[in-house]
């Protein structure tokens, strides 16, 4: 007996350590990385979140949309993030590479709208441009002022060569790199659209999207457009630093920083919570995150935490999260996504795309 049961302690050690490290491994609080424009969003929904549950506060790292959508793909497991915040809709290839690396249930949530804003000092002259403007402005290529359906490389310096109602002063841009979902979504709906002022260009995009989308979203590499990274508290700061300069970020940081930078108005739309709201100004998008289903059984929270931010208290009409920017969804969405995120489905499929 006493053998037996020293064999049976000496097993007990050897499995000891192993037995620790696996309890080591296991995480027990949400891991969440993603879109720098939902960032103050799921942080203020986290810090609620651990002050008013038994859970631990979510970590949240602001990656870019791109940058989080790479990190959530690359598999399932407590070595990968649980969430991804996007500022825009999850791309086909990445939902693919989801797939490849084990990915294979992922939830779509949409959580409210945003405005992409073209902002500048308070201290300088308030801009009103038009998209064509900004295309003219940030492409690489513009089209030949000969009139003729060919490109040529962009040579304007000011705003003013640009369209001689605007001041003249040197265009000088500073934005979000090619990882955020901001950059995605104003090179679609600001440059694109500027581009279609064009008829050929407009003609172009239905005939081959592939040489349309070379001309209308590649960004200028001379200076115009200055990478600031995916901080967008550090534009508004340099706007302030630098007043003939402009910045492209979010509504919210606009909206949290008003005495100190003002937005563009485009196409003569001010960029306001009602003017997003009702779909007025031109260069607005709507806000995602996606979750992993297979780690909603193996991390503590999530299902809470997807509760909170869908509650009506958080992304409702009257909600904490419309108080720091967010434009609220129709009622009726709101209840689908809220349903989406207490029972996990539908998943999207190769369909959805």
């Amino acid at each position: 007996m006493k053998k037996l049961m020293f064999m049976l302690l000496a097993v007990a050690m050897l499995m000891l350590p192993a037995m620790v490290s696996h309890a080591g491994s296991l995480r027990n609080y949400i891991t969440i990385v993603g879109s720098s424009t939902v960032y103050p969003f799921a942080t203020v929904v986290a810090e609620k979140f651990g002050k008013t549950t038994e859970f631990k506060t979510p970590l949240i790292e602001a990656t870019g949309s791109g940058g989080g959508l790479k990190l959530f793909a690359a598999g399932i497991g407590v070595k990968y993030s649980d969430i991804t915040n996007a500022s825009r809709r999850i791309k086909r290839s990445e939902f693919e590479k989801c797939r490849k690396n084990g990915v294979q249930e992922v939830i779509e949530i949409k959580i409210g709208y945003d405005g992409i804003v073209i902002a500048n000092a308070k201290s300088a002259p308030r801009f009103k441009l038009s998209r064509r403007d900004l295309f003219l402005a940030l492409a690489q290529e513009i089209p030949n002022p000969d009139g003729s359906p060919t490109v040529i490389a962009n040579p304007y310096k000011t705003w003013q060569e640009v369209n001689q109602n605007l001041p003249a002063t040197k265009i000088r841009v500073l934005g979000p790199p090619p990882t955020s979902g901001t950059r995605d979504a104003f090179v679609e709906l600001a440059m694109a659209g500027g581009a279609q002022n064009f008829p050929w260009l407009k003609a172009l995009k239905k005939k081959d999207k592939h040489k349309f989308k070379a001309i209308a979203h590649t960004i200028r590499e001379d200076g115009a457009y200055v990478e600031a990274g995916e901080n967008d508290n550090l534009i508004v700061q340099k706007l302030q630093a630098d007043p003939e300069s402009l910045g492209i970020f979010g509504f919210s940081f606009l909206d949290q920083n008003s005495d100190r930078v003002q937005g563009s108005l485009v196409d003569g739309i001010e960029p306001t919570f009602e003017n997003i709201a009702d779909g007025k100004y031109p260069v607005s998008r709507p806000l995602f995150f996606y979750v992993k289903k297979a780690h909603v059984t193996i991390i503590p929270g999530i299902k809470g935490y997807l509760k909170e931010f869908t509650s009506e208290k958080a992304f409702g009409e009257e909600g904490y999260l419309s108080d720091r920017g967010l434009i609220p969804m129709p009622q009726a969405e709101r209840e689908h996504y809220r349903k989406v995120a207490a029972e996990l489905k539908p998943i999207l499929t190769p369909a959805d795309f």
